[in-house]
Formats: structure tokens, sequence, C-alpha cells
């Protein structure tokens, strides 16, 4: 399924007639009336499909209000996307990107309107056991591309420091989760102890995604075969295991509403398990093997707990980008036990 399609909400509104002066000046064929509709998925970056003159774009802004340093960073989505076009890894065209906030309030980007299905839930309902490995297959292999492509050769050099990424983003997020903690998670504040002083010791390095999972992915109609990764707001330059123990969280996950993949049959689904989940991206990434790919899903729970404690504050604060906003808050405390869980259980 697509993300639906709503009329833009009144905290996300901006002045449409600004934006089509602006696009009919800086973006080469946009003409036409102006359509605006938001898409009400996604909880970070408000996302708009815009129709003009026979023509889909999608635009990608900033949301209103006070926001944390380094976040919502729509420039380097922006970025990474244009420096990825010409490499196997399946993005959008960039067609636009906006740094002025006077035009419409913040910053934005505009893309090319990929046509195709979404799947939020990795147990990817309405397709076939053949089909769901076709699909899994592609993403994977989308995941070992993306970690090949070396940053220098796509002018990426300096898109983040290397060295020192996971005790910078545990730090980060640690930082982040406090500024808008609601209420005290015996188990996020566990997590911020335990993270820094476990930290792996080698300190592997390419581009990561930072949300890579199935929802992300847009499949072309009739194939099962990724065709665009989305939502790049959290790529950087880092270890490419935390795109990896972020995917294999789903495995592990407990009390979510959906995107877990505990408790699925997978043979009967033709779902690879997570041992083959690792042995897939071993082939197509040429590693011999991953190892303590645990203690990255430890990470990616914590990270994903602290994200959502954000989102919840946003919604309480009236700046998020989609109406689930509030509904969110208690899966900050899910995601931070399921990963103590782990801790205690396995390392």
């Amino acid at each position: 399924m697509v993300a639906p399609l709503i009329t833009v909400s009144e905290a996300l509104s901006f002045d449409e007639a600004a934006l089509k002066a602006y696009l009919s000046d800086h973006l080469e064929g946009f003409s036409g009336d102006l359509q605006v509709r938001q898409f009400n998925a996604g909880q970070s970056n408000p996302t708009y499909q815009l129709s003009a003159g026979g023509r889909k774009y999608v635009l990608r802004k900033k949301p209103p209000g006070t926001l944390l340093p380094s976040a919502h960073a729509v420039d380097r989505e922006y970025r990474v996307m244009d420096a990825l076009r010409d490499t196997p890894v399946p993005v959008p065209k960039m067609l636009h990107l906006c740094t002025d906030p006077s035009v419409i309030g913040t910053d934005f980007y505009v893309m090319e309107m990929v046509e195709g299905r979404v799947f939020h839930d990795p147990s990817l309902p309405g397709l076939t056991p053949s089909e769901r490995r076709a699909f899994y297959e592609s993403f994977i292999k989308a995941l070992a591309d993306l970690h090949a492509v070396k940053p220098e050769a796509v002018g990426l050099g300096d898109f983040g420091r290397p060295e020192g990424y996971l005790s910078r983003q545990v730090a980060r997020w640690t930082k982040q989760y406090k500024a808008t903690e609601t209420e005290t998670i015996m188990a996020m504040d566990k997590l911020m102890e335990w993270l820094p002083a476990n930290l792996p010791a080698d300190d592997e390095a390419a581009i990561v995604h930072g949300d890579f999972r199935p929802g992300n992915a847009i499949v072309r109609d009739g194939t099962p075969e990724v065709t665009a990764l989305l939502d790049w707001e959290l790529c950087t330059l880092g270890h490419p295991l935390a795109d990896l123990g972020y995917v294999c969280a789903n495995y592990h996950a407990d009390n979510l509403p959906t995107g877990q993949f505990k408790g699925l049959d997978f043979e009967a689904l033709g779902i690879p398990t997570e041992q083959e989940f690792l042995e897939l991206y071993c082939r197509y990434s040429g590693r011999e093997n991953v190892s303590n790919h645990l203690f990255f899903v430890v990470f990616s729970f914590f990270r994903s707990a602290a994200i959502i404690q954000g989102v919840y504050k946003r919604g309480l604060d009236g700046n998020a980008a989609s109406q689930k906003a509030l509904k969110l808050g208690h899966l900050a405390r899910v995601r931070a036990e399921n990963a103590w869980r782990i801790v205690e259980q396995n390392l």
C-alpha cells in the first residue's frame, strides 16, 4: 500500500502560492495550477505530494517550530540521494533544494514521485511466498550495495566523521532523549549507562542509511523489486552493521503493533529467518560473517526509543508531521525494554 494522502493539516500548512511562484522560477518544467496534499505517514519531516501541469512531485520539508540541533536535516537527505543517483542504490531523482526559509517557512526539497507500493508491515501481506523472498533478496542487496559505495567516489567524503560513529551516536541520542523526556523509563536509563561501556572495538565505516526498513522502500507495481529507498534524514558515515542491526531488531521485537518478524512462520511466508538474513547480507556484501550483531540490535532499539520520544514530545507541542504522534508515547518504553531484555539474556 502507499501512504494515504490527506488535506494539509493546519499545523503543517504553508503558503502554497509562494511555493508555486518559487518553483515556477527555479524548477525546470514546473507549470500549471498547483495542488498540495499531505502524506499521512512518517513522524519526522512532513512530506507532501505536489501536482502541477500533469506531473507529480514529492516535497519534504523541516517541521515548524523550535527544532533540536542537527535534527530534520533535509539538506543532508537531498545531498545523499543526489550523490547516489548513478550508483546501484535505488533512489528517487532529486530535482531542487531550497535552503531559504522565507519561501515556505523552512528548508525543503523536491524530488520525483516514484510510483509503487510501500509495505509498512514486514510480513508483506498480499504477496506470495516467492514474491516475499524476492523482495527481501532485493531489499538486502540494496543495503549491501549502499555499504559498498565509497563515500569519496560520490562526493560524500565529508558527509560525516567515520571514526567514533557509535560513541557519537550513543551520546547524540542520549542527549536528545533527555531533552524530550516526559517520564522516567528505567530501561532507557540502564541503556544510557550500558551502551557507552560496551562499544565494539572495530571502527568500520560506510554510508549508512539510518532508517533502513521495508516501510522506507518503494516496490514497483507488478514486481517485488525495490525501486527506491526513502527517508535518508539519518544517513551519515558510520558503522554499516548499525543498518543491519536496525533491520534485525524486527526479529526481537515484542509488544509492537506492527513492524516485527518475531512469531511469524518464516518458511510458510517465504521470509528469511534472522540467520538467513545475515547470510544473504554476507553474500551480497562479500563478508565471511557478521559478529556481535546483537549489540547493533540493542543500539537500534535504544536509538528508536529516543526518536519516538522526540516525536511524542513534538506531538504534545503540536509540531508533529503526522496525526499519529500522540499515540506513540508508550512505544519508547516498549523499545527500551526490548533492548534491555536482549542485554540481560544475550550480552
